[in-house]
């Protein structure tokens, strides 16, 4: 039988590798296509790690406010996101993150 102890560190470990390619993602990125996906990567790690509170009964209650918080702030960020990459590309015809300043100053 296998230990659930290294089934839950497997997943956290997981979840941690995924996160920070993620992160080596979202800072390399030279558009905001490549951030939107580095984005979502980050939401789908975060899902992971929440997987084992699951499999505690007495956390069950704890894991699905956490998750739902979870599911309205990632649909949330992504429909802001997908609404910029439109205004962008109407603006600038171009999504490349190099035509994006700070503040917003340049639209």
């Amino acid at each position: 039988m296998i230990d659930p102890v290294i089934d839950v560190a497997t997943i956290l470990i997981t979840s941690v590798s995924i996160l920070m390619i993620a992160y080596l993602m979202a800072i390399s990125s030279k558009d905001l296509i490549r951030l939107l996906i580095s984005l979502e990567l980050m939401f789908a790690s975060v899902f992971l790690a929440l997987l084992p509170l699951f499999s505690i009964e007495s956390l069950i209650n704890e894991s699905l406010g956490i998750a739902v918080i979870t599911v309205f702030t990632s649909s949330s960020e992504l429909l802001v996101l997908i609404a910029t990459i439109v205004k962008l590309d109407k603006l600038k015809e171009d999504i490349t993150t190099s035509s994006i300043f700070a503040g917003g100053e340049g639209l």
